[in-house]
């Protein structure tokens, strides 16, 4: 075998990333036992495919002609699947894609942490509980956040090429995967609701109309950067414009058209972004209209947003996974409680009612700032939240005069726990960890890694993204 060469393969599994597995013999005659990763397909399929990738165990291909579909395929909802990178399974049944996330975790664990479960150890000491995944209630219209970009550069589809006419230096969408320069332009998003993609196309269009240039990632010039859009579940908006440099004539146009246009918008900002990244955290936002914040509720807790706020995209899945987390912490109303990686004090909040205290502690000082205000709105004075690196303030002892803590809750980003933390907690010992990840392969490291004195009782997938591979899970892990 070498890269480039089209096989024919029959799809036998499902892989941790999305992908389809199938088994080879290298050479003939050779036993079934090379593993392929096959992009774009899924059980039951039987496909032809290109050799994109060749190591001494495995292989990677990507699909190039279905030659007979699984049962579990259907058709796609939205006319840019397969350019557009984020619905990657919209052609796979949700019920499916709820069994192969299941799927995913539960092999993660068993094969990757080394965990068995209660009924593979007949005897229940050392066996953990998987519990069956919750899904989605909306498969569609649940994001509440959508960032698009701006390019003078636009993604061509294959009906747009054959097409004479087609403006190929103006583009407002997403950008297609691994391709950075370049963005598709669309009018239709099935991920938020029907009112983005109306403020989506009304500002697409409203530029255009104009002449007016967006942003080239070659020349590092031009007006237009990003619109982002994030909406709550009163259908209430705030949409932030990122330009690229300053134009207040151009500027206060569209802002004073899309006020009068759109009585969704609740809160109006933008801000100049003239560096050669997107990253907006160390920007200042100026607010044109509105309230400086989208209320965004939780259960009994109400959430003030700003542009800079970090919140789970799927809010009825967020409450799920508050409600899980609050769950599995068992609370009394006795308890002392450690909640790192705490964000905007999503947790911290939800629980504090059940908890005697809680100590959060976040890297992000924007994010502690507004956990600190919510705690204000909300009339809750039992959380302290602390800003800086929870390898440092976790045993600092600001943070320790609260006391030993009873509960940990511990959520980091995908890259999972540093080595440091995973000491800190084996030190300090408390009796319970509830461990939130968005990537189970480092939350089992993690676990596993924690198993020295913690023993593993259940873990909880949730699928907070629908139409994608990716799975949350959460872990409850016991001292002893």
């Amino acid at each position: 075998m070498k890269k480039g060469d089209l096989l024919e393969l029959d799809i036998e599994g499902y892989a941790f990333e999305g992908k389809g597995i199938s088994r080879i013999g290298r050479e003939s005659g050779d036993e079934k036992n090379f593993v392929v990763f096959v992009q774009n397909s899924y059980p039951g399929d039987k496909v032809k495919a290109k050799l994109i990738k060749i190591k001494k165990s495995f292989a990677e291909a990507k699909t190039t002609e279905i030659i007979f579909p699984s049962s579990e395929r259907v058709e796609a909802r939205c006319k840019y699947f397969g350019t557009c990178g984020g619905c990657k399974q919209q052609d796979l049944s949700y019920e499916a894609q709820i069994k192969y996330k299941q799927q995913q975790v539960e092999e993660i664990f068993k094969k990757l942490g080394g965990f068995s479960d209660l009924s593979a150890d007949k005897t229940g000491k050392a066996g953990f509980e998987m519990l069956s995944i919750i899904p989605s209630k909306n498969t569609f219209f649940y994001r509440n956040k959508m960032e698009f970009s701006f390019s003078d550069k636009r993604w061509l589809t294959e009906d747009e090429i054959s097409k004479e006419k087609t403006d190929m230096n103006f583009a407002l969408g997403l950008h297609v995967p691994n391709i950075y320069d370049k963005v598709l332009d669309i009018d239709i998003c099935y991920l938020q609701s029907e009112l983005s993609y109306r403020i989506l196309n009304f500002t697409r269009n409203f530029f255009k109309e104009r002449n007016i240039q967006p942003y080239s990632t070659v020349t590092h010039s031009g007006f237009l950067r990003n619109l982002v859009l994030r909406n709550n579940s009163s259908g209430q908006f705030m949409v932030t414009l990122v330009f690229g440099e300053e134009d207040p004539g151009m500027r206060d146009k569209l802002l004073k058209a899309m006020t009068k246009k759109f009585d969704c918008i609740s809160s109006l900002y933008f801000c100049i972004n003239t560096k050669l990244n997107d990253s907006t955290f160390d920007l200042d936002f100026t607010l044109v209209a509105g309230s400086p914040y989208l209320p965004m509720q939780l259960g009994h807790i109400e959430y003030h947003l700003g542009p800079k706020s970090f919140f789970q995209t799927n809010s009825r899945q967020a409450e799920t996974m508050c409600r899980v987390v609050q769950q599995m912490a068992g609370l009394s109303g006795n308890e002392l409680v450690y909640d790192l990686y705490s964000g905007i004090g999503s947790f911290a909040l939800y629980m504090a009612k059940d908890a005697r205290q809680i100590v959060g502690i976040e890297e992000i000082r924007e994010a502690v700032d507004d956990a600190k205000l919510n705690a204000l709105r909300n009339q809750i004075s039992n959380v302290h939240f602390f800003a800086g690196d929870v390898r440092k303030l976790i045993l600092l002892p600001e943070v320790h005069q609260f006391g030993k803590p009873d509960v940990i809750i511990t959520d980091p980003p995908r890259a999972g726990m540093d080595a440091s933390v995973v000491e800190s907690l084996l030190h300090l010992g408390a009796p319970k960890i509830v461990y939130v990840s968005c990537n189970p392969a480092t939350q089992a490291r993690d676990i596993e890694l924690l198993s020295s004195r913690y023993h593993l009782i259940n873990a909880q997938p949730i699928d907070m993204f629908p139409q994608t591979a990716h799975v949350e899970n959460v872990a409850l892990l016991i001292h002893g």
